[in-house]
C-alpha cells in the first residue's frame, strides 16, 4: 500500500562544518499536491531537495520519500522521482529526440516501450516536429519543456523542480505551469522552488524557508490573511522613489514593497492610514488611493524575513 504522504521529514538538518544549511525542517506533503518551496538565495531550498532526492545525507533528523527512507533506501528514492535543476542540464549538441532517447535508456526503457514513451514525452513537451532539431537552437521555453519531459520519461510519482522557469518569458512560464497542473491532476506530486510570486499563488500549499528553517507554511490565501502580524496599506504616489524614502524615514519599522506604480506598506504595531499619510505629507509627496489591503505574497515574503535578518 503506497504511503499516504509523498514526503515526510522530521527535524531534517544538514551542516557543512559550522554552517547550518538546513535546520530542523519538518515537512508533510500529501500525494498529488503542488508544494511551493519559497525563500531567498541561500535559504536552504536546494540543500533540502538534494537530501530528499537521496543525493546528500542529512547530518541529523531524517525523512521518507514515497515511503522510502532517504538514507537507507536512497537508490529506491532516485528510481521513483524526477528531478529538474535550475541550470539547464540537457545536451545542447544532441537533438531533442536523442536527449529523450538517452534519458529513457538510463531508466531502463527499451524497444517498443521506449519508442512509445519517447513519442509521448515529445508530445507532452509540445515539440512534435522538432525531434531532429539540435537543442542548442531551442528557445528558453522549449528547453525547459524538454527538460521537464526528460525528467518525466520514467513516469515518476514525485517531481522535484528547482527554479524551473528562471529566465523564461511569461508566456512560456504559463505554458509550463499548465503542464504542471495536468501532472498534478493525474496524481503526480510536485515540489517546486520559485522566485516568481505569481507562480507561487497557484501552488496548493507554500513553505517559506529562511536561514535553513521553515518559518511559515500553508495555502497561499491563508498565509496572506494570517501569515504575519500587522496591517498593509496600498497607495499610488506621484513619485515612487520619493514616497519610498519618506516612508522609510518616518516609519523605520515598516516594510515597503514597490509593485509597479504602487507601494504596499506593512505597518507593524498600531500604525494606521493616518501614520502613513503623515509620513508622506512630511516628505511633501503627493499620492492617491491610500487604503488598507490584503498583503500580497511578496509583502508576506518581506514581512516574514524582515525581523530575521542579521543586524
Amino acid at each position: 500500500m503506497p504511503a499516504p504522504e509523498a514526503i515526510v521529514t522530521e527535524k531534517l538538518t544538514k551542516r557543512f562544518g559550522a554552517f547550518v544549511a538546513v535546520d530542523g525542517v519538518d515537512l508533510r506533503i500529501p500525494r498529488g499536491e503542488i508544494y511551493g518551496f519559497l525563500g531567498p538565495n541561500g535559504a536552504g531550498k536546494t540543500t533540502t531537495i538534494r537530501m530528499l532526492c537521496g543525493i546528500l545525507s542529512p547530518t541529523s533528523g531524517g525523512g521518507a520519500v514515497l515511503g522510502f527512507d532517504i538514507v537507507r533506501e536512497a537508490e529506491q528514492v532516485k528510481s521513483h522521482i524526477g528531478y529538474m535543476s535550475q541550470k539547464f542540464s540537457l545536451y545542447e549538441d544532441l537533438t531533442a529526440g536523442e536527449n529523450v532517447d538517452f534519458y529513457a535508456s538510463i531508466y531502463g526503457l527499451a524497444g517498443a516501450a521506449k519508442r512509445e514513451r519517447v513519442a509521448e514525452v515529445v508530445a507532452t513537451a509540445g515539440l512534435v516536429g522538432r525531434t531532429d532539431q539540435l537543442v542548442g537552437t531551442f528557445s528558453g521555453g522549449q528547453k525547459q519543456r524538454l527538460a521537464l519531459g526528460c525528467a518525466l520519461v520514467h513516469r515518476p510519482e514525485l517531481l522535484f523542480l528547482d527554479e524551473p522557469t528562471a529566465g523564461v518569458d511569461p508566456l512560456s512560464r504559463r505554458d509550463f505551469w499548465t503542464l504542471l497542473y495536468d501532472l498534478a491532476a493525474g496524481g503526480t506530486t510536485i515540489l517546486v522552488t520559485t522566485h516568481y510570486m505569481d507562480e507561487a499563488e497557484h501552488c496548493h500549499r507554500l513553505g517559506f524557508i529562511y536561514g535553513g528553517r521553515l518559518i511559515a507554511e500553508g495555502p497561499p490565501e491563508e498565509l496572506k490573511h494570517g501569515g504575519a502580524a500587522g496591517r498593509v496599506f496600498k497607495l499610488t504616489p506621484a513619485a515612487v522613489g520619493a514616497a519610498y524614502a519618506a516612508l522609510q524615514r518616518a516609519l523605520p519599522g515598516a516594510t515597503i514593497t514597490i509593485l509597479g506604480n504602487n507601494l504596499h506598506v506593512f505597518a507593524a504595531g498600531d500604525a494606521d492610514e493616518k501614520a502613513v499619510a503623515r509620513a508622506l505629507d512630511a516628505g511633501a509627496v503627493a499620492y492617491t488611493g491610500l487604503e488598507e489591503t490584503t498583503p500580497s505574497l511578496e509583502d508576506l515574503f518581506a514581512m516574514l524575513i524582515r525581523d530575521r535578518r542579521p543586524a
